[in-house]
């Protein structure tokens, strides 16, 4: 195996299994809690997306390193992390934009995670961050996808009267 299939196993596992893991035990949880409490968990990881910036850092990622995708990939962790810290203030505060503001840090997290995928060439670069688009980034997809389809679902919910009470 080379490289590059190497990666791609390992992104496919690591998606593969917290799949599992959202579909056993997150889903059921969420069932029984009100919508703001499920965000405030599903926003929690994305919250530490500054850990993207080390793709700036030198020796962590190869100097070969394209540029634009270094930068473009650790400015839009940031973006993404900052997004997800008001989302969390906001949800505490149980302010009138958490919904809004999902919303917006669910897109451009999505955005900056899909982005990044063709850029498979990148992957020889990545050293000693390997694990960012190996472990975290397939945990980062998951959690947009369960946010964006609690958003949904519990506003056609909302809409048809359905309550949320008994899951």
């Amino acid at each position: 195996m080379n490289i590059t299939d190497i990666f791609a196993l390992q992104f496919v596992l690591s998606l593969l299994v917290f799949s599992l893991l959202a579909t056993s035990i997150a889903r059921p949880v969420f069932q029984r809690l009100e919508l703001p409490e499920v965000l405030f968990w599903l926003t929690v990881p994305h919250a530490f997306r500054h850990i993207g910036m080390v793709f700036e850092v030198p020796g962590v990622v190869s100097p070969d390193m394209p540029g634009s995708f270094s930068e473009a990939a650790a400015h839009g962790d940031l973006a993404a992390g900052m997004l997800a810290i008001l989302t969390l203030i906001a949800i505490r505060r149980r302010s009138s934009v958490i919904i809004p503001l999902t919303w917006l840090l669910n897109i451009v997290g999505t955005a900056d995670l899909v982005l990044a995928l063709p850029h498979i060439e990148a992957v020889p670069y990545f050293q000693l961050a390997r694990y960012i688009p190996t472990m975290l980034v397939p945990l980062l997809l998951v959690a947009h996808f369960m946010a964006f389809q609690q958003l949904l679902t519990r506003k056609r919910e909302a809409q048809n009267g359905v309550s949320n009470e008994n899951g």
